[in-house]
This record gives C-alpha cells, structure tokens and sequence, in this order.
C-alpha cells in the first residue's frame, strides 16, 4: 500500500528480456534504501513491482508481461520514474490510499501554465470514468492528486509547482499517456452496491 506521495525520481538504466517481461535495474540515488529488503515493495510510476536485488544506490526488480500490457514508462530507459517506498500502518498518509494497481492508461490533453501553477487535463478510458469525481482523489504516474472538474472521461487537475518540480509530471504534454489508479474507495463502494 502506498500514500500517492512521490519520495524522490529514479532512473532505468538497464532493461534486461525475461521469457515473459523484463527485469529492469533502477538507479534512485534520492532513496534511502537502507530499510528495503529483498522483496519490499517500490511504487514505480505508480506501479507496485518487488526488489528482487539491491546494489549500490538502485535495486533491480522483474516485471511481468501482464505489467507491461497494461502500463506505460516501464520498458524504456529514458527519462525518470516517480519513486515511493511502500508505507507502514504507522505512517502519515498525505495522500490517500494507493494500491500500485494501475486501472489504466490515460492521455494528456492539456498541460499548460495557469499563473504559478499547470493545469492538467487527462481523458481517461471510458470503463474508468465512473470512478472519477470534482474533489475526489486519482493518482497520476504515482502521484495522488485532487481532481478540480470532471466532464465525462476528462478530468482536469490543478498542479501546483512543487509537485511539477519533484515528480516527473514536469515532463508531460499533449498526447502523452499516463499510469492511472482510480481511487481505492470508490471502487470498493461499487462493489458493495453492486453484489447480489
């Protein structure tokens, strides 16, 4: 379980082919690593993936086919990754509850700035749009934001500039396509009313 607050940005530097996915080495020298075992839990992208090696400043982890079918910025070695260290029960949560369990992928439509902040404007696959409300919670590449309009499968999101600063979302534009997770809640709620 994650809290949607990005810790640091790391980069891929490796993409090694596995029969089915790839085992990728991150490097996340903004990451203390020192309580990561074997087997712990990191957010990548807002993808939840398991350290199966550590090494000096990054880690390795392996990730399926089903993974990499159903998300994006995991199979390339451009660029940043939005990194979080799974919670504890005793931690805060400054976000809200993520699971690391992409729902699906998004497109920007719009990411300009608006005085000292950006407004980002998302369409989301239709099967995903029930989930999303005005004020409710989403999580974008990892990162838990607060959804300011919702008009059909487009949201819009104001981002204010120390989350462009410290996530990758800095580099998003028109076209661009993102790692989404609807809220935990909401999806819970739907099951509970729609059992029978």
């Amino acid at each position: 379980m994650f809290t949607g607050i990005v810790t640091t940005t790391g980069k891929i530097t490796h993409l090694q082919p596995l029969e089915q996915g790839l085992r990728l080495t991150v490097e996340a020298p903004g990451l203390n690593l020192k309580d990561v075992a074997i087997g712990d839990s990191i957010a990548h992208g807002g993808v939840c993936l398991t350290v199966i090696a550590k090494q000096k400043g990054g880690y390795q982890i392996d990730v399926s086919k089903e993974t990499l079918d159903c998300t994006v910025g995991l199979n390339t070695l451009s660029g940043e990754v939005n990194l979080e260290k799974a919670m504890r029960l005793s931690d805060f949560i400054g976000g809200h509850l993520v699971s690391g369990h992409v729902d699906g992928v998004g497109k920007v439509v719009k990411f300009e700035p608006v005085g000292e902040s950006h407004l980002l404007v998302i369409e989301a696959p239709k099967k995903l749009a029930r989930y999303i409300a005005r004020k409710g919670s989403i999580t974008v590449d990892g990162v838990s934001l607060t959804t300011n309009k919702v008009r059909g499968s487009k949201f819009a999101i104001n981002l204010i500039p120390h989350t462009v600063e410290v996530t990758t979302l800095k580099h998003l534009h028109p076209g661009a396509r993102v790692n989404l997770e609807v809220d935990l809640i909401a999806r819970y709620v739907e099951r509970m009313l729609n059992a029978q």
